[in-house]
């Protein structure tokens, strides 16, 4: 019974590496190593100081009143660019239910993040913005090196806002407050996180759960968040460690799991903007500020079958300027 359980999220895994496959090469590159549960060696360097943290770290950049027509961006900027190149490029996660998923059935991305992606492209494009988002599937690692090398132009991929990111990109408004919880095995003995003491934890490479002082676990580090739920499945980690939001996707796709009870930390999501296109902050800002019901129906699109809790209020707008 146990083996069929894994043969079936093993053989919904290669759906999506399979149907992933007329899609970028980025996004093929990027599902390649989705089934390779082998654990990231840990790096042997020492911590580097954590940078300085202004207290307003989580505030971004206010708009400029509402987000102008696509006939009328303003000239010269950056949603101009990417008005005349014909298509918004966005790094996206391809495997995270209710966040980013790639569905092989209907060859669409879909998801609160893929939801957010669709306001941004229709303020940029109008009536046509369907056919002109490029997707590029990213990594957890691979979020905040790709908007610095202009690889997309925006990621709406459950990117905490941290101190340390804010000096590599800006970040939109938080648009998303998550926390890290610990996911186990419905058959687990662990009543609290703190019960896996001496125990594998499975963490991803990139992750804000790896700067978490969870005490006393062993982190069994992977590249991709899907590897931690088969590491899970068979065996190889006692628990994963990370955000409630991806870990309601996991409870969604395997109902043999539980979450553990408590938040270990806040992780209010941002979308990540390169630090040379600051109008395109404010833009992103003026579109999330016009979301409100929008936002809501996303939510109990997604989240609402899996929690049954009322969806909490779009988090406020927290201007520095």
């Amino acid at each position: 019974m146990k083996a069929r359980r894994y043969a079936w999220l093993l053989a919904a895994c290669m759906m999506v590496s399979a149907g992933c496959s007329s899609t970028t090469d980025d996004r093929l590159n990027s599902s390649v190593g989705l089934l390779d549960i082998t654990p990231v060696p840990t790096p042997q360097t020492s911590t580097p100081p954590a940078p300085t943290c202004k207290p307003d770290y989580l505030a971004s950049l206010r708009p400029e009143g509402p987000p102008p027509s696509p006939n009328n961006l303003p000239a010269g900027s950056f949603m101009s660019v990417i008005h005349k190149r014909g298509f918004l490029i966005v790094g996206v996660d391809q495997n995270t239910k209710l966040l980013g998923y790639y569905n092989p059935n209907t060859k669409q991305f879909e998801g609160f993040d893929i939801d957010l992606a669709h306001e941004i492209a229709k303020a940029i494009f109008g009536a046509d913005w369907m056919e002109r988002i490029h997707y590029v599937a990213v990594l957890t690692g691979q979020r905040i090196p790709f908007v610095q090398h202009d690889k997309v132009d925006i990621v709406a991929d459950a990117v905490t806002i941290t101190c340390k990111r804010t000096k590599d990109v800006m970040f939109s408004n938080v648009y998303f407050l998550a926390h890290q919880r610990v996911l186990v095995r419905s058959d687990s003995n662990a009543k609290t996180p703190q019960d896996l003491h001496g125990k594998k934890v499975c963490e991803t490479t990139g992750s804000t759960a790896v700067e978490t002082n969870l005490r006393g676990v062993v982190p069994y580090l992977v590249s991709a968040r899907t590897d931690c739920l088969v590491a899970l499945q068979q065996g190889y980690v006692d628990g994963i460690l990370t955000d409630d939001a991806i870990l309601y996707g996991f409870l969604a796709q395997d109902p043999h799991t539980k979450l553990l009870p408590g938040n270990i930390t806040n992780e209010p999501y941002g979308l990540a903007i390169s630090k040379k296109h600051p109008e395109f902050v404010r833009f992103v800002n003026a579109v999330l500020e016009q979301m409100h019901a929008g936002w809501t129906n996303s939510w109990d699109q997604w989240f609402g079958s899996v929690l049954p809790a009322k969806a909490p209020i779009q988090p406020l707008p927290n201007y520095k300027d």
